[in-house]
Order: C-alpha cells, then sequence, then structure tokens
C-alpha cells in the first residue's frame, strides 16, 4: 500500500521503536504465558466451515509483479507501430502476458496518433470504455505528448515517446493505482537522440517483418501538423546502431524490414550522416533474397540526392517504391502549409525517379480543403492526380488540429471539404494502375495475409500488393507468379513456381507470433535459459510462496 503521507516528521522505520518497547528478552521470558487458544467452528444462519470459507476471499495488499495481462492498442504510423512493438516486447520479457482480448486484460495500453481529428476521437472512445469496464490504464503516443494537459487524460498515466524504454516502470505502478506521467527527451552527447535504444528486446506484429525507426521529429514547421508538438525536432539515431538491429532482425529470420520516422530525407542532418550513406551499410547487411522498403520523405530533403535514391531503388534487395506527400499543387496553398517546397519540386522528384527506376511506385498525400485553398487551387491538384495516375494516394479532408496555426485560419465551410474530397476519391477510383501488369511474370515475397484472411499477399519489386494462394509452405519465401487478375489495389498471382522451389531468404526461420525478440534464445542442448525468465520465476515462486503462507496463518 502506499505509505499514509498525512503525517509530517514520519522517519525510517528503525527509528519508530522507542526505548520502551519490549525486547527480545522480554518476548522470550513471556513465552511461558502464552497458551494454544482452542478455535471454535464459526457459523452464522446456519452456514458451515465449507459453505463460509467459499464465500471468504483472502484479501491483502501485496502485488506479485509481472504477472499481469496487458492488452495493447495502437493507432497511426509505422513509427508507432514500432513504438508498440518495443513496449510489448519489454513487458513480456518482464514477465507481463500480452493479449489480445480487452476483457480478459488487466491494463489497457493504448498508443495514440494526432495526425487526424477521427484517430484520436477513437481514441478519446477507448479511453472511455476501458474505464467503463474499470480497467487500468496507460496512455502512450502522440496525443498526450503532445496535449499533455487535455482534460480527458488527466488523472491517467502517460509514458512518453521518447521514454517507451519505462513503459514497464509505469504500467507497474499504474497496477498498484498510481498515476504516472513520464516525459522526457533522449540526449546524445548533448543533442537530441532518435529515442530509446533500437536494441531494446520488441514483439513484432508480424514476425517476418521489422520495423527500424531510423529517426524521429522533423526539421518543417507545417502550419497543420501536431505531430511535431508530440515528435519535436529532428532526431537520429547513430547509422552503426540502425544496420546493428537490421543485422539482428534478419539473424531472428525476418525477411522484410521497413524504415521509418517523420520525415525520411531529413535522417542525419543534425548528426552529420546522409541518407544515402546510411541505406548502402543497409543494403550490405540484406541478406539474398530479404527485401528493404523505405518510408515517408517531403520533397526537400530528397531532391539534394536523387542520383543516390535511384541508385539505391534499383537494388535487387530494395523495393523500388518512395512515398512522397505533395499535399497540395498549388504553390500559394504549399506556402501557406510552409511546406517549404513548391509544386515543381514534387514534379522534379516524380519525373526523376520515373525516368531512373523503371515501374517505380510514387504513393503521394492530398489535403482538401485546407483553409486557405480555393476552388483554383484545388483544381492544380486534381490535374496533378490525373497527369501521374497515382497507385497509392492518400486522401485527407482536413482537420483543424489544436494548437497548430492552420487551426485559428477562417475554415472552408465543411460540407464544401467533403465535396472537395469526393471529387478527388472519385478520380482515384476512375482509373487502374495495373491493368498494364495483366500477363506479367514476376518474382514476389510472399510475407502477410490479407484482410479477408483468403490469400497471403506478397509484394513484387514495385511494392506492389500481390494476391496468392494460401499455402503454410509459401509464407516467408520468393515465388514466382504470373498475374492472372488485376484491381484497383492489387494484382492476383497464379504460382508457376512449385511449393518444394519457393525460395526461403537467407535468413533462419522466423521468430514464433508474439516470441519476444532481442533476448537471449535457448542453446541447442536446451541448458542455457535468458537470465530474465529464471528471474521471473524466483518472483512468481517467492509471491505464491508468501501469498500461500499469508492465507495459512488466516485460517488458524
Amino acid at each position: 500500500m502506499p505509505a499514509d503521507t498525512s503525517q509530517e516528521d514520519v522517519g525510517d522505520i528503525e527509528d519508530i521503536v522507542s526505548s520502551n518497547d519490549l525486547g527480545v528478552a522480554d518476548r522470550a521470558g513471556a513465552k511461558s504465558s502464552v497458551v494454544p487458544r482452542a478455535r471454535r467452528s464459526r457459523q452464522r444462519n446456519g452456514a458451515g466451515d465449507a459453505e463460509l470459507a467459499a464465500c471468504e476471499e483472502a484479501k491483502g495488499d501485496s502485488y506479485i509483479p509481472g504477472t499481469q495481462k496487458v492488452y495493447v492498442k495502437t493507432w497511426g504510423c509505422s513509427h508507432n507501430n514500432s513504438d508498440s512493438e518495443y513496449m510489448a516486447g519489454q513487458l513480456a520479457a518482464y514477465g507481463f502476458r500480452i493479449t489480445d482480448s480487452k476483457e480478459d486484460a488487466d491494463l489497457w495500453l493504448l498508443n495514440s496518433c494526432t495526425v487526424k481529428s477521427p484517430a484520436e476521437d477513437h481514441f478519446r472512445n477507448e479511453i472511455t470504455q476501458a474505464q467503463k469496464l474499470d480497467k487500468r490504464l496507460v496512455l502512450a503516443g502522440c496525443v498526450p505528448q503532445g496535449q499533455p494537459n487535455g482534460q480527458y487524460m488527466q488523472g491517467l498515466s502517460v509514458v512518453g515517446v521518447q521514454q517507451i524504454d519505462r513503459v514497464v516502470e509505469v504500467v507497474e505502478e499504474t497496477l498498484k493505482g498510481h498515476t504516472v506521467r513520464l516525459f522526457g527527451q533522449k540526449k546524445q552527447s548533448g543533442k537530441k537522440s532518435g529515442g530509446a535504444a533500437l536494441s531494446l528486446p520488441k514483439i513484432r506484429k508480424n514476425p517476418l517483418i521489422e520495423i527500424i525507426a531510423i529517426n524521429t521529429g522533423c526539421l518543417n514547421q507545417c502550419t497543420y501538423c501536431k505531430t511535431k508538438h508530440a515528435r519535436g525536432d529532428l532526431g537520429s539515431y547513430r547509422p552503426e546502431e540502425i544496420v546493428e538491429r537490421a543485422r539482428q532482425s534478419f539473424a531472428e529470420g525476418v525477411v522484410e524490414i521497413w524504415l521509418t520516422s517523420e520525415d525520411l530525407g531529413a535522417y542525419g542532418h543534425d548528426i552529420g550522416v546522409t541518407l544515402p550513406e546510411l541505406l548502402w551499410q543497409l543494403v550490405e547487411v540484406i541478406p539474398q533474397g530479404a527485401r528493404m522498403r523505405l518510408g515517408m520523405t517531403n520533397p526537400p530533403y530528397i531532391l539534394e540526392h536523387l542520383e543516390e535514391i535511384a541508385k539505391i531503388l534499383n537494388h535487387p534487395r530494395v523495393y523500388s517504391f518512395l512515398h512522397v506527400p505533395v499535399q497540395a499543387a498549388s504553390d500559394s496553398v504549399l506556402m501557406d502549409m510552409k511546406r517549404e517546397y513548391c509544386c515543381a519540386d514534387f514534379r522534379h522528384v516524380a519525373d526523376f525517379l520515373k525516368a531512373r527506376v523503371p515501374d517505380v511506385t510514387i504513393a503521394t498525400d492530398i489535403i482538401c480543403g485546407f483553409p486557405t485553398e480555393t476552388e483554383k487551387d484545388f483544381e492544380e491538384t486534381m490535374e496533378l492526380v490525373q497527369q501521374y495516375k497515382f497507385p497509392s494516394l492518400f486522401i485527407n479532408q482536413f482537420f483543424p488540429r489544436p494548437g497548430t496555426p492552420a487551426a485559428k485560419m477562417h475554415r472552408i465551410p465543411p460540407p464544401e471539404v467533403k465535396q472537395r474530397t469526393k471529387k478527388v476519391s472519385e478520380l482515384f477510383q476512375s482509373y487502374h494502375p495495373y491493368t498494364h501488369k495483366l500477363g506479367e511474370k514476376q518474382q514476389v515475397l510472399v510475407t502477410e495475409i490479407s484482410h479477408d484472411k483468403q490469400y497471403f499477399v506478397a509484394h513484387n519489386k514495385s511494392y506492389d500488393q500481390v494476391l496468392v494462394p494460401k499455402d503454410e509452405d509459401l509464407m516467408g519465401k520468393m515465388v514466382e507468379v504470373e498475374i492472372v487478375e488485376t484491381g484497383k489495389h492489387y494484382l492476383k498471382g497464379r504460382l508457376l513456381t512449385s511449393k518444394r522451389d519457393a525460395v526461403r531468404p537467407d535468413v533462419p526461420p522466423p521468430l514464433l507470433k508474439g516470441q519476444v525478440s532481442g533476448l537471449p534464445q535457448e542453446s541447442k542442448n536446451g541448458h542455457q535459459t535468458s537470465w530474465v525468465v529464471h528471474a521471473g520465476a524466483v518472483i512468481l515462486c517467492a509471491a505464491v510462496m508468501w501469498r500461500a503462507y499469508v492465507i495459512f496463518n488466516r485460517a488458524r
């Protein structure tokens, strides 16, 4: 139980014993006067001992650490998903059980996203549901970090985005009934670092895919963006840390790594390293048959490295895919957004890569209804989409995020914003980007299961989604397929490779789903086990013995 702090000047326990208290000799001399007393069977309203015992519940203030169930839910980007994997891994390594069941969990760990209002609404609703179910709560992610004084988060425990390495402490204290709000910034040599160590244990959502955050925060000051409030300025991990994490991942059976951050292109500006320097080091450690996917980069920081990026995207172990958000095709709107580039810069990036990387996929983002966007501005964005026919287009309706400069601007009427969103969505649905690939023969890497659970999902060199037959012998392997059907968001492949000839990348078998990455595994003779397991077993045994002792004494 927490100490009673209502009295002042409470000393250490040793100082509480006074000279007038009984000593050891006094107690020893009194033993002859102590006699046993027969206990009478207690009965109330005819209830016997058996019935009474069934009605009594052993109660106490003991807390057995690391034995509770934790439910983890994540919203938002791959960076958030990586953070959740690390938090789940640390909790599991300590002994907590990670569960998919909300009802069975003792505590909910909710990792939030602040990019859009609907995502925060879902987060708030989940908090309300947890409170109705009387669940302990720990909040994480960009919402509490960017808005720590939010009314609906008051009185709840929070772990900051750069403090995820201390999630075990926060969860433990919360389960004891305390409230912990842990914020802070990691620094290395006086500069902001990427965050918690990449060497921490984690539980991968998909044992075949490793998500590596190479930096956090960014260099921009976009007027609509709330994420900057949470993730802050740029903080990059050292290349050797990232490369070592990649090596470890492949040693654990991963066949695909994703690089993630708020802005991949800005990587290294704070530590004197360039993105291509990091990427070439990573390419050297990618095993034969495995692949690397690059994340999102804003145009200003990729312009200076286009030649090298094109060479890297052409590498056989790197997907020919890049996510470059344009947000709007109007230069005046981009200026009001403080995006620090013009539409011509985006076009140059897209055209350069398309000319030098065969069948490259350029994914982009559009914001509809920014406060200063006119009808003419919107038409320029429609023309850009019509020209490039992006196969992957993220269409976002503008939402004013509290605390951002754009939130103070006069809004376009919501019905008009919805209408523009509908128009660009209809344009996107009107073209089919994969029709020309019908009949092609492609090498694809199988890594996931489709949403409807009917197919396995593979990706070709362009990172197009290719559906293949659901056969366990194919998961994690490279196969050849013929494209026999194309849809708006997918290709469907007929196997040309027999199951026996499917090639596993040059990595060992992956960890089991739910298994903790980064912990020492059992040796081949089975005699070595991780120290964490030993420590957990000792703690659990001691706690069980103590509980049995307490119950035995109550029964006497």
